[in-house]
């Protein structure tokens, strides 16, 4: 059973004029800050409605499309995340106040967590995820003082939102699950992984249906030497001490793991606490881990460090003091943010806020009722459909950076042989450049390309998936190419503007482009039609370099950097 003692002189006053403050600074920065690169990607999910996104599941879109119905614009894309983010404290509240927690207290230092503030006015994953993870906390606290069908049910249903917010949601259930392995010995706790089943299998279906694009990508289609480098990790517990408050959050790591479980829903705080922050330490050692995933941690980790300064009576005036202080620092910084101050959009994190409704508008000026094409990168073609009101902004991701739903999407059919606006960051070589400039966003270039072609999803498949040579020796793959669009293909060059080349592609590392060969000639001879495959047989030379490549089979077409068009081949020179 949970300790629900209780202060006679317990008051939810405090709290509803602290969530008031709360709310209304959240809705001052959605309203006045421009569309977060992130945020814009998302709003076009919400365009495009849908059981499932490659790497996100729908929840985020779901919270947007409520919101921009009402108000279009940023205000309306945040709406849902402001109020669901002050419910969640509301709810938090609740959690503590069964521990005796005081209201001043949980007001200082909830109030130092800097990531809470970050998701109180931004509309990303970890927006809904945040709510539903308060809410399963909410739920499961009340679930272990009594067995409740009705509790059960409920907690399902919010185990498949949290899975429809943020796949971390996963770690969630399975470190509480691990902390009360009693709960299978409970009826009704097979209700709720029936219900959480049932309404997760939409997503399951989607992905299925699309061979699961996500997995693939890590799988498949990432390079990595899987060499170590401490960086990562320094970098990851940096950004921990950073995201829990400057000042603060040592205090309230130390605080809650020193916290001693007294009834079952407290260990399952110190799972999830110790477990969330763990798993991402350890995932430090293989991959690149942002700071930000480990939100679901906080929760836990705030609400054990509330009860372990009640339980000990631990108040000092120097935590006062430090939280004071800490508080300051983050108010600071939010109103600098409001007023766009310089020193603010000097910050490489902060600086997407600024002024990309001005280039917005400036390079819809230039391209029209033309498709806008950028290559690499979502953020800025969603910020220009974003404030253009309009889905002709598109993305064409290179060989060099990871797929995104541009790529699944069925936007590059309809540009095909059209004439388009291709802008970028630097100018084009060859090409008669519009020089584009912006106060806050900088200068950028437009230039106009006739007759596009593009063969972002053609389907380069092979059965090797890893080769071992020595420097200069040929090897040769039998590939099999396949055209999934609803029209025919060709990689002729006759009577073509812009060449296409198939091209094998050696990468070091992700962006890091050792030794391009392109394929012979005989490859524009292929013609296929919609869901044709062709056979082709090309050959390939191991560099002279002696170490771990990854060999990639990419279409090219001018102006453009060429297309993931096939996974990565582990090519070892030794």
């Amino acid at each position: 059973m949970a300790n629900t003692a209780t202060h006679p002189a317990q008051s939810n006053k405090p709290i509803w004029y602290f969530i008031a403050c709360w709310t209304a600074l959240n809705l001052l920065q959605a309203y006045v800050l421009e569309i977060h690169g992130d945020e814009a990607y998302y709003w076009l999910y919400a365009q495009k409605p849908d059981w499932g996104y490659f790497y996100h599941p729908p929840m985020m879109a779901v919270f947007i499309k409520i919101g921009y119905t009402l108000f279009h614009n940023e205000f309306g894309a945040r709406l849902v995340a402001v109020l669901t983010n002050s419910l969640a404290l509301y709810l938090l509240w609740l959690i503590v106040k069964k521990y005796a927690v005081t209201a001043k207290w949980f007001i200082l230092l909830v109030s130092c967590v800097l990531i809470i503030h970050v998701y109180g006015f931004t509309t990303t994953p970890d927006a809904p995820l945040f709510f539903f993870a308060v809410l399963f906390y909410y739920l499961y606290q009340k679930y272990t003082e009594e067995d409740s069908w009705l509790t059960a049910l409920l907690i399902g249903i919010v185990v498949a939102c949290l899975l429809y917010s943020k796949y971390h949601g996963v770690l969630l259930v399975g470190f509480t699950v691990l902390s009360n392995l009693k709960l299978f010995k409970r009826p009704s706790f097979y209700l709720a992984i029936v219900v959480g089943l049932i309404c997760f299998t939409p997503h399951i279906l989607w992905q299925a249906a699309r061979n699961f694009p996500a997995v693939n990508y890590q799988l498949f289609e990432r390079s990595s030497d899987k060499t170590y480098n401490i960086s990562l990790t320094t970098e990851y517990l940096g950004g921990q001490l950073l995201l829990g408050g400057i000042l603060l959050s040592w205090f309230l790591f130390y605080k809650a793991f020193r916290t001693k479980a007294t009834d079952t829903f407290t260990r399952a705080l110190i799972f999830n606490a110790i477990g969330t922050f763990g798993f991402f330490c350890v995932n430090t050692f293989f991959a690149n881990v942002q700071p930000h995933y480990t939100l679901i941690g906080f929760i836990p980790l705030v609400t054990l460090a509330l009860i372990n300064l009640q339980r000990n009576n631990y108040h000092p005036k120097w935590l006062f003091s430090l939280t004071i202080v800490n508080i300051a620092l983050i108010l600071v910084l939010r109103i600098s943010l409001v007023a766009g101050f310089p020193f603010v959009k000097k910050i490489i994190a902060l600086r997407t806020y600024f002024g990309f409704r001005e280039w917005a508008a400036k390079v819809h000026e230039k391209a029209g009722d033309a498709w806008m094409v950028m290559d690499d990168g979502f953020q800025n073609p969603s910020k220009y459909d974003f404030y253009n009101h309009t889905l002709k902004g598109f993305a064409y991701d290179s060989r060099y950076y990871g797929r995104t739903m541009f790529d699944i999407w069925p936007m590059e059919d309809s540009l095909q042989h059209k004439r388009i606006y291709v802008v970028s960051a630097g100018p084009l070589d060859g090409y008669k450049n519009d020089t584009i400039k912006t106060k806050d966003a900088g200068a950028w270039y437009g230039v106009w390309v006739d007759d596009a072609r593009t063969y972002q999803k053609i389907a380069i498949d092979t059965k090797t998936q890893q080769v071992k040579l020595h420097p200069g020796q040929k090897v040769e793959f039998d590939l099999q190419i396949t055209n999934p669009y609803g029209h025919d293909v060709n990689f002729t060059n006759l009577g073509y503007k812009h060449p296409v080349y198939l091209e094998s592609c050696f990468f070091t590392g992700p962006t890091d482009i050792a030794d391009v060969q392109p394929a012979g000639a005989d490859f524009n001879n292929i013609s296929l039609k919609p869901g044709a495959t062709a056979a082709y047989h090309t050959s390939v030379v191991a560099p002279k370099e002696k170490r771990t490549y990854y060999l990639m089979f990419s279409i090219r077409t001018e102006p453009f950097r060429g297309s993931k068009n096939s996974r990565l081949i582990k090519f070892i020179v030794e």
